[in-house]
């Protein structure tokens, strides 16, 4: 006969069911060698999501009770009063605020009412108790802040129940009594259906039931995404990642890289720092210098399909133009619509052209396009790399038509001679190794990482003149097939903003609008907001920052904090776990779902990450 096991006593446990004493005061009490503070629920969310008590009763080292009482008759008869009150009012009230708020309640009341009377809903009297409770005072105040921060998130308002503390242990106790003086606090209105709805019969976390692991929330429950999944509030596959350096946002990506790659999601890197070619490499893909490699050309002057807005935006026509569908009335064709981003291109590039320099620039290329039998009709996709004209050609397109005009007399020789001058470095100097050239780029694997680590020797324009073309060349990979998922990543982000030249964040912005359509997903790594909110690209960085349906924010402090609370109208918990920096702990978004997350990278996966960042 095998000989019983013996079952180690849980002590934490024994102390709270049958404590050795009680002691209680105004506002706490001791419940043997616990210190305890009893906290009432006061203000409960008004549209609560399903789960959403899941997140209350999972709060560490915090006993939590609710309790439910139906009474449809009496609490119908009191909305009934309220409503009735409240648009009095609405009515009369002078003050725009408080005018606002009456009409809020009084809908609110209307539309329980109407849920009681369609479809037979349920109401009572919802009581809520929550004791956080530590082996000492100061553990205590570090409880009673996470329990307070995690209510907030989950839009419970709690209070302390002064006075009260027996009678918050008594609602809680297993031996539970009726206590009439936490009703009377606590009790609020809900459908019954809100409260079944939120009492948490799952475990903690986020679950797909497909994708890939991503995470543990504070809980310990994981976190497991289908990125792909198109569903509610999840309308795409993009992530915006931030935070300052040495927070995770490297390691977290490279972990995110790996797991999609697993599942058959292809990767291109733009990777100013040169951070992922030792994973590029391990995982057997594709590593390019972008910054003048000969494998890595990107011709300009191919004309490269651009990602266009659905429906014009009119509040800045001179700017987002350049992408509209129905710009000018009428749908425009390849050549069209990439001349309109050539202009793009060399604005960044030669930031000092004029208006007049812009129009004879163009001109030319309709002519330049035109002797390579390039036309407003072309299929530009049917044409090979070295049917485009290059650099060189325009050079000496520019150079003819200087010649001429300086022979007819005509001022315009001027303007030609300062293209000329312009264009010297792309076409026979230091930036010919970049752009003259047919395009050499391609992507024969599920990783490419365009290295333009290099480039930082370069000025400002040059750079940002690049990156756009890289994105303009990412693009023409990501939507060629739609059913291939792809993944652009741009590390750094922050450097390919020109404020002087916003249309550049305008094709970035489209970009994230369109892909979904496309099978592909953006991702944005930066470890600044601000530079996307400058006041010259707000509309338009904003929009970036908005739109992807995936936010990891990582630590951060200063003016950084303050515009991401902002932006993302942050909790002060959530500000908190911010402002603390802690490695590998982050605010997840998942479409309006938000989660405290830690990244519990496997040792497999940090043998591919390298040398660079994420170690």
């Amino acid at each position: 006969m095998a000989k019983k096991k013996k079952i180690e006593e849980n002590a934490s446990l024994l102390n709270i069911i049958s404590p050795i004493a009680m002691k209680f005061e105004a506002n706490q009490f001791i419940l043997g060698e616990n210190y305890c503070k009893g906290y009432g629920a006061i203000k409960y969310p008004p549209n609560p999501d399903y789960g959403w008590l899941t997140r209350i009763t999972n709060i560490p080292s915090t006993m939590v009770s609710f309790t439910f009482t139906p009474n449809n008759g009496e609490i119908l008869e009191n909305i009934n009063k309220n409503v009735t009150m409240l648009l009095g009012q609405a009515n009369s009230e002078k003050e725009p605020l408080k005018k606002q708020r009456a009409q809020k309640g009084a809908d609110d009341g209307i539309n329980l009412l109407r849920q009681i009377d369609e479809n037979g809903e349920s109401v009572g009297e919802l009581a809520g108790t929550l004791i956080p409770l530590a082996s000492d005072k100061e553990t205590l105040k570090k409880v009673e802040q996470k329990m307070r921060g995690t209510c907030a998130m989950a839009n419970l308002k709690v209070r302390p129940l002064t006075l009260m503390q027996k009678h918050a242990m008594q609602h809680v106790a297993p031996f539970y009594t009726d206590t009439p003086l936490i009703h009377e606090v606590s009790n609020r209105v809900m459908p019954l259906r809100s409260f079944v709805g939120g009492f948490p019969f799952s475990s903690s976390g986020l679950n797909d039931n497909a994708g890939c692991y991503i995470a543990k929330d504070a809980d310990g429950g994981l976190v497991v995404l289908d990125v792909w999944l198109r569903e509610n509030d999840r309308t795409n596959s993009n992530f915006v990642i931030m935070g300052v350096p040495g927070t995770g946002k490297s390691a977290s990506t490279k972990d995110l890289t790996i797991s999609l790659f697993m599942l058959g999601t292809k990767f291109i890197f733009i990777d100013p720092e040169g951070e992922y070619k030792d994973l590029c490499r391990n995982l057997g893909g594709n590593w390019l210098d972008a910054g003048g490699g000969a494998r890595s050309r990107v011709n300009p002057l191919q004309i490269m399909p651009i990602p266009r807005n659905d429906v014009p935006d009119e509040t800045e026509p001179g700017i987002t133009d350049y992408y509209d569908k129905e710009d000018d009335g009428n749908g425009l064709g390849d050549m069209a619509l990439y001349i309109k981003h050539l202009e793009v291109f060399f604005s960044i590039y030669l930031p000092s052209l004029t208006d007049k320099h812009k129009a004879v620039l163009k001109m030319t290329l309709i002519e330049l396009y035109k002797d390579f039998r390039i036309d407003w009709n072309t299929d530009a996709s049917k044409l090979r790399p070295e049917d485009f004209p290059i650099m060189s050609d325009l050079y000496n397109k520019l150079k003819e038509k200087q010649k001429l005009y300086k022979e007819q007399k005509d001022t315009k020789a001027d303007i030609y001679e300062d293209l000329v001058l312009y264009l010297e470095d792309a076409a026979n100097g230091a930036d010919a190794a970049l752009w003259n050239g047919p395009t050499t780029l391609e992507t024969n694997s599920n990783i490419t990482v365009l290295d333009t680590y290099s480039l930082q020797s370069t000025s400002d324009n040059v750079k940002r003149a690049q990156y756009f073309l890289l994105q303009t060349w990412s693009w023409n990979i990501m939507s060629k097939d739609r059913t291939e998922k792809v993944m652009l990543v741009c590390d750094e982000a922050y450097l390919m903003i020109d404020p002087d030249v916003p249309q550049s964040l305008v094709f970035l912005r489209n970009v994230a609008k369109r892909d979904r359509k496309y099978e592909a997903g953006l991702i944005i790594i930066s470890h600044s907001v601000v530079d996307f909110l400058d006041p010259k690209v707000k509309m338009y960085g904003q929009a970036l920052l908005d739109t992807p349906c995936y936010k990891i924010l990582f630590g951060t402090d200063g003016k950084n904090l303050e515009e991401t609370s902002k932006l993302y109208n942050l909790t002060e918990a959530e500000r908190e776990l911010l402002e603390s920096k802690r490695r590998g702990h982050a605010l997840f978004m998942v479409g309006s779902k938000r989660l405290h997350v830690k990244f519990d990278i496997p040792d497999y996966k940090w043998e591919y990450f390298g040398k660079a960042g994420g170690r």
